[in-house]
């Protein structure tokens, strides 16, 4: 078969991440809204599907950081990308099963340096990039969404304090409404953006682009419609953790939430930071516990977050190595079409199992009982 058959089979898997990651990001955006009851599960979810879609053409920079700024594209080929995309699909099914928040961005950026290294080597590997691009980023924001989230909610109860409850509620109900969408919007400036830069990423591979050039307008609507169709999904497992397991969000702390995270993720964009969404929504979720006097903020869900975000890079990447060698030793087209039954295969038994206690719009707002799964309610059981 033709490398164009294998460029065909990568861009499907690539688009398939991006669907993963849709469905897996769903809560950045939407937990906080649907917690505080100021959209309805299906019609949150909707809504940034949507928005999702319009961001993805609003910004080329984090793509351009993924194809042309983290490995050198000298030594990458259509069984490295497609190997790289098996190691973020994998990670990403995974934490989404336990509802963990983990970063889609970086199970994609540890497949490929993975699945790279295996096939070159590290001198492969674009350090600087990936640490000012990336490593930094990671660290540092959601630092800085949880003290923008943690003043902006100190600051909202203190304008507000002459207000009744139910006054407020209703006032930062209908604000939640605007800054989710902000989110939805940032969302799909970064997000969509990465597949974007790994699809345009196996076409210089494949010598269909020249080397630094930007993602086509096919792929730039595919990807679109790929996260906007995930997002419609509804990634419910980790919409809970988010908006029912770190802290119980009142409409103000999520208004605060949403505004410091889309605030943080557009002016990363902007820079072509690839940072996570996750890492930034959890953070300002985080900082709104933090604002509001004597909120409580679940630091053991907390902690169980930032082990998972720990380990994303170097276990993604090993999934990405191993899924190249597989290929390799395979050789050819045949190498990547079993690299993809493989993967599949894990996906479905991931999906199977995820069925045996079941998340989804009708009990993702029960109350918290320290697992993803909420205790049966005859009305909601989560069958």
């Amino acid at each position: 078969m033709s490398n164009d058959t294998v460029l065909v089979l990568v861009v499907i898997v690539a688009l398939a991440f991006d669907f993963t990651n849709g469905f897996h990001d769903t809560g950045n955006a939407m937990a906080t809204s649907i917690a505080t009851g100021a959209l309805g599960p299906r019609t949150a979810v909707a809504i940034s599907g949507v928005l999702n879609f319009v961001g993805a053409f609003l910004s080329l920079a984090v793509a351009a950081t993924i194809a042309n700024g983290l490995v050198n594209t000298n030594d990458v080929t259509l069984r490295v990308v497609a190997a790289g995309l098996a190691g973020g699909i994998i990670w990403n099914l995974v934490t989404w099963l336990f509802g963990i928040p983990s970063s889609s961005s970086h199970a994609l950026i540890g497949g490929v340096i993975g699945s790279t290294m295996a096939a070159a080597g590290g001198s492969a590997i674009l350090w600087k990039g990936l640490t000012s691009k990336v490593v930094i980023p990671a660290v540092l924001s959601p630092i800085i969404a949880a003290l923008v989230a943690a003043l902006g909610t100190y600051l909202l109860y203190r304008i507000s304090r002459s207000l009744s409850e139910g006054r407020r509620k209703h006032g930062f109900r209908i604000g939640q409404v605007g800054s989710a969408c902000m989110v939805s919007l940032a969302h799909g400036t970064n997000d969509a953006q990465k597949t974007m830069g790994v699809i345009t990423l196996a076409l210089i591979a494949n010598g269909t682009l020249d080397k630094g050039a930007t993602a086509p307008l096919w792929v730039i609507f595919s990807c679109a419609l790929a996260i906007s169709l995930g997002t419609y999904l509804g990634g419910w497992r980790v919409i809970r953790t988010l908006g029912k397991g770190l802290v119980e969000i009142e409409s103000p702390q999520g208004m605060a939430a949403e505004s410091a995270s889309a605030a943080v993720i557009l002016l990363s964009s902007s820079f072509g930071y690839s940072l996570s969404t996750t890492h930034v929504a959890t953070g300002s979720i985080i900082g709104t516990g933090l604002g509001k006097r004597g909120a409580e903020v679940r630091w053991g869900v907390a902690g169980r977050m930032a082990t998972a975000w720990v380990f994303t890079l170097p276990c993604s990447a090993l999934v990405g190595a191993g899924a190249y060698y597989l290929a390799n030793s395979i050789g050819g087209t045949v190498g990547v079409i079993v690299d993809i039954i493989v993967l599949a295969l894990i996906g479905g038994v991931i999906y199977w199992r995820s069925r045996a206690n079941k998340v989804d719009r009708n009990n993702v707002n029960a109350e918290w009982t320290g697992t993803v799964t909420p205790a049966d309610e005859p009305e909601t059981a989560a069958a």
